[in-house]
């Protein structure tokens, strides 16, 4: 009986094996994409382990290091971030700056002895001439022979800050960025001139990424500035940047990335080489030889992998409003690359990098001059994916075959053993040599074959229907059980469509929470913010849908009829909020992190009965208003508020709610437009100045609709000087943007939110 047990989990073992090895080596677009997708979590993962946790140095050790104001130790000193932080932005103003200002910061670093500045920042719009302006008022009233007419137009110049700035940038090695993009639209700006290398035509060939389009600096700030790179960055499918481009085609030329046309100035190379190979006849590019030896390995389309030294913050960053003040350690800029960019949020150059999900895009380019500087970049060989093949196949026969004669404690000693081989090989091989190898197929195939060693012999089918009544209990009140019971024959089960309310409720930044925590003491915070929030609910005659993860779904007005379905969910909802913040206390008293919640709730008709398969049932709400109601918890993050509510929810308790309303939305999945509320308290606790409130913003809302931007801003403006709601600087935000670029005459007010 054994022997057979072990020849049938033989056979299992070589299925899946098979079954991983099929994995590997398919071409089917759907299974490369899910391959792809293990991978580049298994190098996000090596990645971070093997980043250096380099400490600030005490006054016992002491050392030379630079350390940056945040604490984190400078692991670069040749290259320097000049931010245009949020500190900036409240010293000098809001972006973007007078080109008068830039070429204050420019002198500062040419004059602190910076050799190469590159801007990871466009100049794409001329700054507007504000004597010309004066001019063009004043020539409406006065004649042109006016002595102050010809005055001004002789002075034009002398208010021109392009010009200025210009005449900054020339004979000086500054670098400016631009942007490729791959859509068909007209070009704007000036491109600068095409990369100088040896082998064009094989380059123009290749399989190097072509691009149609560009949005690039003033002609004349790039025609004095003479160089330039892109700084496009395209990020893989899950949104993480873990390759960029140092080449690209646009017509019959080929361009620089910014920080290797930064590199090719700063070491005063005119020509470099670009190593290509034919390989079934489509040619690719290898590499990319700046100084004679030293080969920077690039894949087919001349993309990097980056090289990353450390967590942001690795080099040294200073403040744009402490360079143009003067107020900065000059000593730290000699003989330096400088690149300028921003981690202000409102700036938008923030991105996801494998190890931290926010990273400054300008300090991607600092990597990548590190790495080109040092000619060090993790590379995939070209015999990767047999070596990766062999990996699988000599992996999956020794635990095949192995395991099933081994007691479960071995079997769990020759998995670990078998998991620490595999990652600590790869691992050397990836920080000794820097070659990049699959890890995360060979470490699954080890943990499968050794959980379906374990559990085979011991799956039973039992007691899943058993539990399910047990728990199903849980989710109804025994108030709307009692009810259910006096008149049995009037509740089922099946189907029915009917209007309700549903809520749906989150803790907002779980993933922050859950990574600090060890797994008891999330499942204790869990179980004690669900309990609270539970009875609350029950209080208030919902019923509970489910839990998922960190999420409640609850509705109200199934399976007994409630007319007030909207009111209740409301009333719960505050009652949640406030259970919150005792929590909160309690948490922190504990030394538990602090949470906050988001709560979405949506009325309208929906589904409602039990629902699901032969195996698993649960009564169950669906329906695009549940979807929606999904869609506004998200919301709570975007307007910085507890609780979002619908349109219709708020037709039901506007005679017992004071609601503010927050936007017109088209969230993802509704086929119309929706306002949204956040609801504030009860009627009968509305204040006279809350009240005042919502006067106005209904005035500012009309205004803001009709396009009347400058009287909606003064609005919104005293709106946000007497109540500093987050909402308001959202809207002050939008019309500072339609002023720039209006929506048109066939805008309707609607704001399009398509994610969650």
């Amino acid at each position: 009986m054994q022997e057979k047990q072990r020849i049938k989990s033989i056979l299992i073992g070589l299925a899946i094996a098979g079954f991983f090895l099929w994995f590997q080596t398919t071409k089917y677009d759907q299974i490369v994409n899910v391959r792809q997708r293990l991978e580049l979590l298994a190098y996000d993962v090596r990645l971070k382990a093997t980043l250096p946790d380099v400490k600030p140095c005490d006054q016992k050790t002491g050392c030379e290091q630079i350390i940056n104001s945040d604490k984190s130790i400078v692991r670069d000193k040749r290259v320097v971030i000049v931010d245009i932080d949020e500190k900036s932005l409240r010293r000098e103003g809001r972006w973007p700056w007078s080109r008068a200002k830039m070429a204050v910061l420019l002198d500062q670093l040419f004059a602190n002895g910076a050799i190469v500045v590159g801007f990871d920042i466009m100049f794409s719009e001329p700054e507007r001439n504000s004597a010309e302006e004066v001019l063009n008022k004043l020539s409406k009233e006065l004649p042109a022979s006016s002595p102050v007419i010809r005055t001004l137009k002789n002075k034009l110049s002398d208010f021109d800050n392009d010009l200025r700035f210009s005449e900054i940038l020339r004979n000086k090695d500054v670098v400016l960025g631009y942007i490729f993009h791959r859509e068909q639209h007209p070009p704007i700006g000036k491109l600068p001139l095409p990369a100088n290398i040896e082998n064009r035509p094989a380059v123009m060939q290749s399989t190097v990424t072509h691009m149609n389009s560009y949005t690039a600096s003033l002609p004349k700030l790039q025609s004095a500035a003479r160089f330039g790179g892109f700084f496009s960055l395209d990020a893989d499918p899950d949104g993480i940047l873990r390759r960029v481009p140092l080449l690209v085609k646009y017509k019959d030329k080929i361009y620089p990335s910014l920080a290797l046309e930064t590199a090719r100035i700063y070491q005063l190379i005119d020509k470099f080489t670009v190593h290509t190979e034919d390989i079934s006849n489509v040619t690719n590019v290898t590499g990319i030889e700046l100084t004679r030896g030293k080969v920077i390995p690039t894949d087919g389309e001349g993309r990097v992998i980056i090289p990353f030294i450390g967590q942001s913050k690795s080099y040294l960053y200073l403040s744009a409003t402490d360079v143009i003040s003067g107020k900065f350690p000059k000593e730290h800029l000699k003989n330096t690359i400088v690149f300028i960019g921003t981690t202000a949020e409102g700036l938008f150059d923030l991105r996801a990098a494998p190890m931290q999900g926010v990273y400054p895009g300008v300090e991607i380019h600092a990597n990548l001059i590190s790495g080109i500087l040092d000619n060090k970049f993790p590379v995939e060989p070209p015999w990767a994916s047999g070596a990766n093949f062999t990996l699988l196949v000599v992996s999956g026969v020794l635990l095949v075959f192995v395991l099933p004669f081994l007691n479960p404690y071995y079997k769990i000693a020759f998995t670990l053993l078998a998991v620490a081989t595999i990652a600590g090989s790869n691992i050397w091989l990836w920080t000794e040599k820097g070659l990049v190898l699959a890890m995360a197929l060979p470490l699954l195939l080890v943990i499968t074959l050794s959980a379906v060693n374990l559990a085979y012999g011991f799956l039973t089918e039992a007691e899943s229907k058993s539990q399910l009544q047990d728990m199903f209990g849980q989710y109804i009140p025994r108030e709307l059980v009692a009810e259910m019971t006096e008149n049995p024959r009037h509740y089922g089960f099946e189907g029915v469509s009917r209007e309700m309310t549903v809520l749906f409720a989150d803790i907002c930044q779980f993933t922050t929470i859950s990574e600090q925590l060890t797994a008891s003491k999330l499942k204790e915070l869990l179980n004690r913010f669900f309990t609270p929030m539970t009875r609350i609910i029950f209080d208030n005659r919902g019923t509970i849908d489910k839990y998922v993860g960190d999420m409640l779904m609850a509705f109200w007005g199934a399976p007994v009829i409630n007319e007030q379905h909207a009111v209740h969910s409301l009333d719960a909802a505050f009652g949640m909020l406030e259970e919150v913040q005792k929590l909160k206390r309690d948490f922190e008293a504990e030394g538990l992190p602090p949470f906050e919640i988001g709560i979405g709730i949506n009325s309208g008709v929906m589904n409602v009965g039990d629902m699901g398969s032969e195996y698993r049932r649960a009564y169950t709400v669906i329906g695009d208003t549940v979807n929606i109601a999904s869609r506004l918890e998200g919301l709570t993050r975007f307007y910085d508020v507890p609780l979002v509510i619908g349109e219709k929810t708020y037709e039901l308790v506007a005679d017992s709610y004071a609601c503010l309303e927050l936007d017109l939305v088209q969230v993802k999945g509704a086929s119309r437009p929706i306002k949204v509320y956040q609801p504030l308290c009860r009627l009968e606790h509305m204040t006279a100045s809350l009240k005042q409130e919502l006067e106005l913003l209904h005035q500012a809302y009309r205004l803001y609709r009709i396009q009347e931007w400058k009287k909606a801003n003064a609005l919104f403006e005293q709106l946000m000087v007497h109540h500093e709601r987050p909402l308001y600087s959202i809207y002050l935000e939008r019309i500072d943007w339609f002023r720039r670029d209006p929506p048109g005459p066939s805008w309707n007010g609607v704001f399009e939110r398509r994610t969650k």
